[in-house]
Order: structure tokens, then C-alpha cells, then sequence
């Protein structure tokens, strides 16, 4: 760890470039499916992550913050949401660049994300001093191998894993060389990392804490290596927490306000890696992961039964090519894995593993406990992307030492062990398949593999031979071989490539009759008093985030962390792509409520009779305006204006009204409920209409003979603030879930601007 290979590999950088070439190669390979436009990276990729690109690059081109999404929940804040891509360097940049990307370019940003990654994995290789070969089966590993290929949809944690290489070959330059440069970079590259604000960020950056460790505790003098390492550590946390402060203390803040402010243990157990998944960094498609959820067989499918698992079949995929598999078992054989340069790497592996999990050992209580983050989240198997990650490293190293004649020879029962283990994982494979009565589907997969594993074996041999004649023949045949099994056995499936007409309501051109029905009627019913909104509901798994990249302001949408009070209000679920799952709670009980009213819901698009979702609907409570291909589209005559002069107030218990749904007797356009209000005189009514609308503002004119309250019907959040005529208002939580402001008798200006920065830090130092 403390310094270069004592064997440093004496090869030219021709070497270097024909990695890098290969690694290119390679690359293309595997994401031409995807850079040809053939297939897109669904699911997640599109159902949340481009609408939210969309929304910061429209955002952009129209000159307003992305700091507030007023077209998902009625409202949330965007710039405290981990998942809104805001402080992603290449989703911003492809934001700046492009004002309305669709579907491909996000699939670009993500694969040239990829590229990256292995480009960074060759470049820390190469100052290790450690063979380009090693580089190169490292960064295919890497690249494309486990969580990597087989979880593209998870946007966040691809980019995430990413930035890792770049982070270890800054820090290593900055403890080595006592850089502040390197220290400084380093902890801008690390801030990327903990900005992301997602699981796999969380483990990379005690990763990345253990490594400064491991530097410390293998030097001789660990003590002064602790003291030396100091300016370059502080000039790394002043880079990070420029870059991560702040996203961090805004989601941190979000949290506890938020339907999860935290996971319970057993919550986060659900999403364990089961242990016979294990078996797939083997037989990849043994249980037919990247075919049809019907035909998935392994767990926790309804086949093994009582797991107590919520993973996703891709979730466990640990698949990082035959040639770094096989290299692992013979390190492992010949105990290459404990040498003193990348101990630190196989005790992460092991570490992570452990983690990964779950409830199936005691470590994972221990992590839960002790660890400050894993709270927060609820599938430990995030983990397998960075397993994916350290295992295609050490494998790498193995290949270096083989390619710089530090290999020893095996004795017997070292090449008794070195081919037992692959045959073993073959045979487990073949009692699985026995045992759950699905030879008939898992023969092909198991075939392919043993295929796999003797064709890669024959590379590594052959590659051995031709090493010290044909150095560069060795390395690029090493290499193809390599990239052509993960093409082939991590390539595109039903989690990652679908055909882009999946998602094709999610493109800005789309000619969608659903949504140019809900456009059009949304222009008809548009005044300066009325901005109606929509719900999106049962229409398919893409479709909750379409009202984003429409500008269609919605009631619902697809995000896992929303507005704990407005969840409470209006029965607002992670996603609503399915019929059943658009809930109804107490205060929002139908379609046909006051909730409903006073949110502006004025048209509702489901992909079923909306009967079969709101049972409690009586005939005429809703207009069936259109039948499209989608669905069906109803209007609701009675929605109320999205801005009010009401004149006068009522005090009101908000938590009690949450709880039983039991309105007091008032008429919304005349009165106001508040927490806490003072009886008023019957007072005259005035108007009020909005001026100006914006992400992060919104500008209102109001008129009253004798004042009241202006109330907007969008979501209050104690980050926005009020002024009137130009001087603070106290911002009121009205009617439950939305805003209001006092005005005196006149003419008035009222302006409510979304201040998250200083929303936050006052909201800070209010506690103390």
C-alpha cells in the first residue's frame, strides 16, 4: 500500500495504449446495443432519473432554479432529493449542454460514465506500476461486471462506483507524496462521491476512510506516517465539503421530514443478498435473471419461499467474467491475496461482502448499529456494486503478477484446489437446478458458463505461454477474451435493454395522445387564478414522472422519498405505475374530497376504469372527457383556484385532522384553517391573482377591502419564504398541507421565494 510494486513491471507504454485500445474495444462491444439506440436503459434510468435530468436542463434553458419541482407531489424540494442528479458532474454538464434530452442521451452520459470508470481503473494500475494486462482485465471487471452491466438503471450508483478509481489514485499521490494538490483533488473527487448521497457512496467513502488507515497501519513508523498525512487529509476535507456539504445537510435535513427518516433493521434485512446468489458469479443466468419476472427462479421469487426478501431479480448478480473469476481462485490457492499491496483490498472484499449480506450473519447488526449512514438505507445488497468493484481489482493484481513472473508455481494440490472450485460452483449450479425442477431452463445457462470457464482457461494458459515472446499478443488476446464474455453474459436483458418505445412517453417529442389531451385541456381551463393539476395513475411503471419532463403539474408521482406530511394528506405512494397502488388515506379518501378539491386535481389519467381504483365514487362525481390508447381520462368540475383571497381564518388541529379525515364546516373560498388562529369579524371578500410563476417563485397580486389571507395551494415547506411589498411575511401552513399569507386592507404584492440555503441553516440554528 505505502509504496509501488517492489517488482515494479518493467513494460514500455505501448503496453499502456494497447489497454487502453482494448478497454475502448471492449467497451463499444458491450454498449453498442445501447449507443446504436436498438435498446434504452429502462426502468429506473427512465421512469426517475431523465425526468429529473430534464427538469434541471429545462430549468437551465429557461433561466430558473431547479431547486424546486413544482410537476411531482404538488411540490418538492428538489435540491435536497439524492436522486435528482443535481450535483452529478455529467448529468449537469449534459444538462447545460442539451435543454430537452430525451431518453438516449441519457443512456450516453451513462455509458461514457462507464468508460470512465475503466479508464480510471487502467490509470491506477499504471501508478501502482502494476501490468497494463492487469489494468485491462481490471477495468473490463470493473466496468462491466456485477452490479455494473446488470443494475445500469441505477443511475446514481453507477456514477457513484465511477468515481472510486479517480478517488484511490488521488489519495494514494496525496498520502505518498504529502501533496496538498492531490489531497485537494482527492477530497473534490470523494465530495462527488458522498454528494450522490445514495448506499454505494456511503460504503466508498468508509472505504475510502480505511484506506488512509491501512496507510497509516503499514508503514513502520505509522505514527509519523499519521502526522505526515495531515495537511494533504485536511486540504482533501475542505475540497469534499466544498463539493458535499451542503447537498448532504440539505438531505439530512429533508430526511426528518420525509416519509423515511430512517430504515428499521428489519426493513433493511428485506433487502439482503441471499447466499445462493452467490453462485451467479458463476453461472450468471442460472436462475434467469435477465429473462421475465414470471420465469425468475431464484430468491426470493415465490420458488424459495419464505426469504422475507423485497430485492429485484438483478439485485444479487455478482457475475464479473470467467477470466478475473478464475485468477481470484488461483490467488486465492496460492495466497497471492494477502500480499502486503493489496491486503487492504481483500479485507474490503470480505468486509463488504459481509455487509452485503444482510441479516443472513451477525455482521450486518453490527454495521447497522455502529456505522452512521445505514440507517438510511434499506438494501444492504447495494453492496454488490462495490463487491463487483474490489473483486475485479484484486483480480487484476492477479493478472499482474502472473504477467511480471511473480506467479508461483502451484503445487498439486494448489491445481487440485484451482480447478475444483470452478467444477464445484458447475455442479452446485446442476443441484440447484435439480433440486427446484429447472433443468430445462437453467441447462442453456450453465452450458454457456462451463463454456465460458474453459474458454477462459485456455486464454489464461495461452496468454501465459505467449507472455514472455508476444507480451502484447498475450495481453490483447487476455483481454478479448475477457471483453467478449461480458458482452455476451452481461450484455443487455430485460433490466437493462428494452426497446425504446417502453419509455417513449418520456420524451419531450413524444406524440402521446394522453398527454396532448391533458395539454390541451390544461390550456383551456389556464388563468392567472388557476393552474389545474393532473394525476397520473395505474397507466404503466414509466409513467408517474412523465407530468416532469411535461411540465404538467401533478399531485403524485415516482420518488421513494417524499413529504411525510403531504404523504399523510393525500395517500402519495413511491410510485403509482399500478392500479393498486394508488392509495387513499383520511384526509384525501376519493377522488370526490375537499383534498382533492383544494389541491386543483382537475384531471385525473388512469389505465383502468377509475371506479376500480376509487370505489367509492358515485355516478357524476367525475366527467369522463376522453378513452385514448392509454387509458382513460376523467375531469373533476369542482378542483379550486390554485391561488385565493379568503378572508378570513379558523384555527384548526392539523395532526388530528391527518388522523381522522373529519373536516370542521367551512367553505374553503371564505375561510382559511390554520394552527393557530384569532377569531375575525365576517370581512368582505378580495381577489387574487398570480403575476408570475416559477420553479422557486411565484409573484401574487392581491386586492381586499379589508385584508386577508392570500393562500397558494402548493405544498408548505419551511424553506420557502414570504415577503409583502417587499418586506417579510410570516409563510403560514394552511389548510393542513399548504400556504398563506396575512395581508392588510389594499393592494398588495406578495412574493414567495424558495430559499433552501439559508431555509436550512436557519432552521439549524433554531435548534440550538
Amino acid at each position: 500500500m505505502a509504496a509501488r510494486s517492489d517488482a515494479k513491471t518493467e513494460v514500455g507504454s505501448g503496453a499502456f495504449v494497447w489497454a487502453v485500445l482494448v478497454f475502448f474495444a471492449g467497451w463499444l462491444a458491450f454498449s453498442w446495443p445501447w449507443l446504436s439506440g436498438a435498446v434504452t436503459i429502462p426502468w429506473d434510468a427512465k421512469a426517475h432519473f431523465l425526468p429529473q435530468l430534464q427538469f434541471m436542463a429545462a430549468s437551465f434553458a429557461r433561466g430558473q432554479s431547479p431547486f424546486w419541482n413544482p410537476y411531482v407531489f404538488a411540490g418538492s424540494p428538489q435540491i435536497a432529493d439524492p436522486q435528482s442528479l443535481i450535483f452529478s458532474p455529467p448529468m449537469l454538464l449534459l444538462a447545460l449542454a442539451d435543454s430537452a434530452p430525451g431518453g438516449w442521451a441519457l443512456d450516453i452520459a451513462v455509458l461514457l460514465s462507464v468508460l470512465a470508470s475503466g479508464i480510471g481503473v487502467l490509470l491506477l494500475f499504471r501508478e501502482q506500476g502494476w501490468h497494463p494486462a492487469g489494468g485491462l482485465i481490471a477495468a473490463l471487471a470493473f466496468s462491466f461486471g456485477a452490479a455494473m452491466a446488470w443494475r445500469l438503471q441505477h443511475v446514481n450508483q453507477v456514477l457513484s462506483l465511477a468515481y472510486l478509481p479517480f478517488a484511490l489514485l488521488l489519495l494514494r499521490r496525496a498520502l505518498l507524496g504529502q501533496s496538498l494538490t492531490y489531497g485537494l483533488a482527492a477530497g473534490i473527487v470523494a465530495g462527488f462521491i458522498v454528494a450522490s448521497r445514495d448506499q454505494v457512496a456511503l460504503l466508498e467513502t468508509y472505504l475510502l476512510a480505511g484506506y488512509v488507515l491501512a496507510h497509516w497501519l503499514s508503514s513502520e513508523r505509522w505514527a509519523a506516517a499519521a502526522r505526515a498525512s495531515v495537511k494533504p487529509l485536511l486540504a482533501g476535507a475542505i475540497g469534499g465539503a466544498a463539493v458535499a456539504l451542503a447537498p448532504v445537510a440539505l438531505t439530512l435535513l429533508l430526511a426528518e421530514l420525509s416519509n423515511r427518516p430512517e430504515i428499521d433493521y428489519i426493513g433493511a434485512g428485506r433487502g439482503s443478498l441471499h447466499p445462493a446468489l452467490l453462485i451467479t458469479a458463476v453461472i450468471p443466468h442460472l436462475f434467469g435473471a435477465a429473462g421475465d419476472m414470471a420465469e425468475y427462479w431464484g430468491p426470493p421469487s415465490f420458488a424459495w419461499s419464505g426469504t422475507g426478501l423485497f430485492i429485484a431479480q438483478n439485485v444479487g448478480q455478482l457475475y464479473i467474467g470467467a477470466v478475473p473469476v478464475l485468477m481470484l481462485v488461483i490467488a486465492a490457492a496460492r495466497g497471492l491475496l494477502w500480499h502486503r499491496e493489496i491486503r487492504f483490498f481483500t479485507i474490503a472484499l470480505i468486509v463488504t461482502l459481509l455487509y452485503a449480506l444482510g441479516w443472513y450473519t451477525p455482521a450486518f447488526r453490527v454495521f447497522y448499529e455502529l456505522l452512521p449512514g445505514v440507517s438510511f438505507y434499506r438494501r444492504p445488497a447495494d453492496a454488490v456494486f462495490l463487491i463487483g468493484g474490489l473483486a475485479a481489482l484484486l483480480a487484476g493484481y492477479v493478472v499482474h503478477c502472473a504477467f511480471s513472473w511473480q506467479l508461483p508455481p502451484p503445487r498439486l494440490w494448489q491445481r487440485c484446489l484451482e480447478a475444483a472450485v470452478p467444477l464445484s460452483a458447475l455442479l452446485a449450479g446442476l443441484a440447484l437446478a435439480l433440486g427446484f425442477g429447472r433443468m430445462e431452463t437453467a441447462a442453456g445457462a450453465i452450458i454457456l458458463s462451463a463454456t465460458c470457464f474453459l474458454v477462459g482457461a485456455a486464454a489464461i494458459a495461452t496468454a501465459l505461454w505467449l507472455g514472455p515472446i508476444r507480451p502484447l499478443a498475450a495481453l490483447v488476446l487476455l483481454g478479448t477474451t475477457g471483453a467478449a464474455d461480458l458482452a455476451v453474459n452481461n450484455g443487455p436483458n430485460g433490466a437493462t435493454g428494452l426497446p425504446p418505445s417502453v419509455a417513449g412517453v418520456l420524451e419531450p417529442d413524444t406524440d402521446n395522445a394522453t398527454i396532448a389531451l391533458l395539454k390541451r385541456k390544461l390550456a383551456e381551463t389556464g388563468s392567472d387564478t388557476r393552474r389545474d393539476r393532473v394525476e397520473l395513475a395505474g397507466l404503466g411503471f414509466h409513467w408517474p414522472n412523465a407530468s416532469i419532463t411535461h411540465r404538467l403539474e401533478q399531485t403524485l408521482g415516482y420518488n421513494p422519498v417524499r413529504l411525510r406530511l403531504y404523504a399523510a394528506a393525500t395517500g402519495a405512494q413511491d410510485t403509482v405505475g399500478l392500479p393498486e397502488q394508488r392509495a387513499f388515506v383520511p384526509l384525501f379518501p376519493s377522488y370526490r374530497s375537499l383534498m382533492a378539491d383544494l389541491l386543483g386535481l382537475r384531471f385525473i389519467a388512469t389505465g383502468v376504469p377509475i371506479e376500480s381504483i376509487d370505489k367509492s365514487l358515485r355516478p357524476g362525481d367525475l366527467t369522463l372527457i376522453a378513452r385514448t390508447a392509454d387509458g382513460y381520462v376523467y375531469e373533476n368540475p369542482r378542483a379550486l383556484p390554485r391561488v385565493m383571497l379568503v378572508p378570513n381564518a379558523m384555527a384548526a388541529d392539523f395532526d388530528g385532522l391527518l388522523t381522522t379525515g373529519q373536516w370542521p364546516s367551512f367553505d374553503p373560498i371564505r375561510t382559511v384553517l390554520l394552527e393557530a388562529a384569532q377569531a375575525t369579524a365576517e370581512r368582505p371578500p378580495g381577489k387574487a391573482r398570480i403575476v408570475a410563476y416559477l420553479n422557486s417563485e411565484v409573484v401574487i397580486e392581491a386586492e381586499s377591502p379589508a385584508g386577508g389571507y392570500v393562500v397558494l395551494n402548493d405544498v408548505w415547506f419551511p424553506w420557502w419564504r414570504a415577503e409583502v411589498n417587499g418586506r417579510p411575511a410570516p409563510l403560514l401552513r394552511a389548510n393542513v398541507i399548504f400556504r398563506a399569507v396575512e395581508v392588510p386592507p389594499g393592494r398588495h404584492r406578495v412574493r414567495m421565494t424558495f430559499r433552501p440555503l439559508s431555509g436550512a441553516l436557519a432552521e439549524l440554528l433554531d435548534r440550538r
